[in-house]
């Protein structure tokens, strides 16, 4: 089964997930990036985010560069933001056909994981949603994951 890889990452932290789970399937790996890119001070960017999420803002991300049709399986990973999943992957699900795709979900967060899982469910229309994992980093914004890398190894391996 040929598997695609896509996640947006602000910290690294889900983008390091993204990459053990590549790693562990042999898949291939996508960043989504947005066009306009978020380089404001600190505050100015938690109130950017709050407004987008809140407001249920699709920013534009920059061209997918995979053919999405010649995957099988697509593993869709996302920061939480504002207790749902960031806006540049809310666009991804807008812009993307996911119909009679396999769909994995994970989000990262600190410790406010909202409402992240069910959103992306909601968003991915058509899909065939096979596993999904919520993933813990400390909560001072480094880069500690919580639960043991074998506990996420043992995740992947129970749907690859």
């Amino acid at each position: 089964m040929k598997t695609l890889v896509v996640y947006f990452s602000s910290s690294g932290n889900t983008e390091s997930i993204a990459k053990m789970i590549a790693d562990e399937t042999n898949a291939d790996i996508l960043q989504i990036k947005t066009v306009d890119t978020y380089s404001l001070s600190e505050d100015e960017v938690y109130s950017r985010c709050k407004d987008e999420c809140e407001s249920g803002y699709t920013p534009e991300i920059m061209p997918v560069s995979a053919n999405i049709a010649d995957y099988d399986r697509i593993v869709i990973g996302t920061p939480t933001w504002w207790y749902t999943m960031a806006p540049a992957i809310l666009s991804f699900f807008k812009q993307t056909k996911l119909s009679g795709k396999e769909v994995v979900l994970y989000m990262t967060n600190a410790g406010w994981s909202g409402m992240v899982i069910k959103n992306m469910i909601a968003a991915a229309k058509g899909a065939k949603v096979i596993a999904t994992k919520e993933i813990l980093f400390d909560a001072d914004g480094g880069n500690m994951m919580i639960p043991p890398e074998d506990e996420i190894k043992s995740w992947i391996n129970s749907w690859k």
